[in-house]
């Protein structure tokens, strides 16, 4: 949709609520575009609850598998080793 850039700061709110919709505004002046207005995805359907509501992922509400991993007691030390490897 071409709008022009009086049209456009006019009725700014509406404009900015059809880009978020997903809908493409290019703004014009003196007929020519000169920039589009593009909404920004919405971050809720990001990550896991992308993977779940596209049925690629399940869960039933319980801790991940894994969760219950203890991490051994021997071994060196992190700082250790990394004191080491910077020689």
């Amino acid at each position: 949709m071409q709008v022009s850039m009086h049209e456009f700061k006019s009725h700014l709110s509406s404009y900015v609520s059809q880009a978020q919709s997903g809908k493409l505004i290019e703004l014009t002046s003196h007929r020519k575009v000169v920039a589009r207005l593009v909404g920004v995805p919405s971050t809720d359907n990001a990550g896991v609850s992308c993977l779940l509501a596209a049925g690629t992922a399940t869960w039933q509400g319980g801790k991940p598998v894994g969760a219950a991993l203890k991490l051994q007691e021997h071994g060196k030390p992190v700082s250790e080793l990394v004191l080491e490897d910077r020689g």
